[in-house]
């Protein structure tokens, strides 16, 4: 009996290390797949480049001195590589994902946010971009003929393409171009049909109103104490009104509140049950189209239990809102965004 117990201990034991080190190889695996996707030498190239044009130098100083560092208004700065970026989008389709015909189907991005994991700082930062940032766009015609770069408004790449893989990749192109060639290690693209089954994951959320909606099916009014479950999270986050000026801002906004709030719902789940990302991974996984995989979510998820976010670390690009021949126009502060970058992606050295 008792070698039978021996062996049955061993045996749990030999089962519980083959598992620990499966996770350890799960971890260095989604690590290194992550960290060797994007380059960071155009950025670097050309930030030291417009620091150079913006009265800072360039040149080597001292011994402490790198590669790609710059003096930009008395302060040494250096690239942080071991910061992650990855974009998010929120599509405007409410359908499961499907793949369309290469042209002009590929469904806009209304939503559209950077998320930047430093593990130097152990703090997570999201950057929310205005869907009617312009920027440059790589235009098609409805036949999936190439027409060449035009500036238009950054929802619209996501359409230039088939709905799946190719519209995120000429997304993320578009995104990290709008950066100054920014290192964007991994895209995830969720179907707006998504939301009541990401919202309803960790138990709802729950938040006060910031403006008033009158959609007929949804009328709140602000200042309500508002717990959304299911639709009601979409029209909170995806409706608006858009026969008045600038409505895209109020719903960034409102967007912005709803990721505060879901993060902090979403920590505790994670704290309660690390493989919570996977099963929502998996849960989503018919609405979504991501170049992150499994592997690679679970090293995240070990990583960001020890992080932390608040409102300090939520951004949205500064500019100016004004109206083109059609649709309204949101143009970036190319001063606040080259700071914005060197505050987030880049670290002042000694």
């Amino acid at each position: 009996m008792g070698r039978v117990l021996f062996n049955l201990l061993l045996g749990v034991v030999v089962v519980i290390f083959v598992i620990a080190i499966s996770f350890l190889l799960l971890q260095i695996s989604g690590k290194n797949s992550l960290y060797s996707r994007a380059d960071d030498g155009q950025m670097i190239s050309t930030l030291s480049d417009m620091a150079v044009a913006l009265g800072g130098s360039a040149n080597v100083e001292d011994e402490d001195w790198q590669e790609g560092d710059f003096r930009f208004e008395g302060v040494h700065y250096r690239y942080n590589s071991d910061v992650l970026t990855f974009l998010f989008m929120g599509i405007d389709k409410m359908s499961e994902v499907r793949e369309v015909e290469e042209g002009i189907e590929g469904g806009q991005s209304d939503a559209n946010f950077l998320l930047v994991l430093n593990p130097q700082s152990k703090e997570i930062t999201v950057i929310g971009i205005p869907r009617d940032t312009m920027t440059e766009v790589e235009a098609y015609n409805k036949e999936g003929i190439y027409w060449g770069p035009m500036t238009a408004q950054l929802a619209i790449q996501h359409g230039y393409g088939n709905g799946t893989e190719l519209s995120c990749e000429r997304s993320v192109q578009a995104v990290s171009n709008l950066f100054y060639g920014l290192p964007i290690h991994g895209y995830c693209a969720i179907n707006m049909g998504a939301i009541p089954l990401l919202n309803d994951a960790v138990g709802g959320i729950d938040l006060q109103a910031i403006e008033t909606l009158d959609f007929g099916e949804y009328r709140i009014t602000e200042g309500d104490q508002l717990h959304l479950e299911g639709m009601d999270a979409y029209y909170y986050l995806h409706n608006r009104d858009i026969t008045k000026a600038q409505t895209a801002a109020g719903r960034l906004q409102r967007q912005k509140q709803y990721i505060m709030a879901y993060a902090a719902k979403a920590m505790e789940a994670l704290k309660k049950d690390v493989t919570f990302p996977v099963s929502l991974y998996g849960t989503l996984s018919k609405y979504m189209v991501t170049d992150i995989s499994v592997d690679e979510v679970g090293y995240l998820a070990t990583q960001i239990l020890n992080y932390s976010f608040d409102g300090d670390n939520m951004h949205v690009l500064e500019g100016e809102t004004t109206k083109g021949e059609e649709y309204e126009e949101f143009w970036v502060d190319e001063d606040a965004l080259y700071r914005l970058i060197l505050d987030i992606f880049y670290e002042k050295i000694e």
